[in-house]
């Protein structure tokens, strides 16, 4: 796995972005976080990520693996899985 970071596309307002971005902060997991109602090409990005759905948060692992809407034991699972937390 390369050294990029993980990105989260969510808005300010969405209680599900909030709740993701609790599971990183939880975990010490670093995330780039993107608004993407102050970002076209982030917008755009999430639209073809979720099949013409702007569903978030969509967040971008760098194996390039994608989750949307995960529940917060979802992201612990892929943390593991990555190898980012025990």
């Amino acid at each position: 796995m390369s050294n990029a970071s993980i990105r989260l596309y969510g808005t300010r307002w969405c209680p599900d972005c909030v709740r993701a971005k609790r599971a990183f902060e939880k975990h010490g997991v670093p995330v780039e976080v993107i608004d993407v109602d102050q970002d076209r090409n982030a917008q755009e990005l999430v639209l073809r990520a979720n099949r013409g759905m702007m569903s978030v948060p969509t967040i971008v692992f760098p194996d390039d693996t994608v989750m949307t809407e995960p529940s917060a034991a979802q992201l612990e699972g892929k943390f593991k899985a990555l190898g980012l937390v025990r």
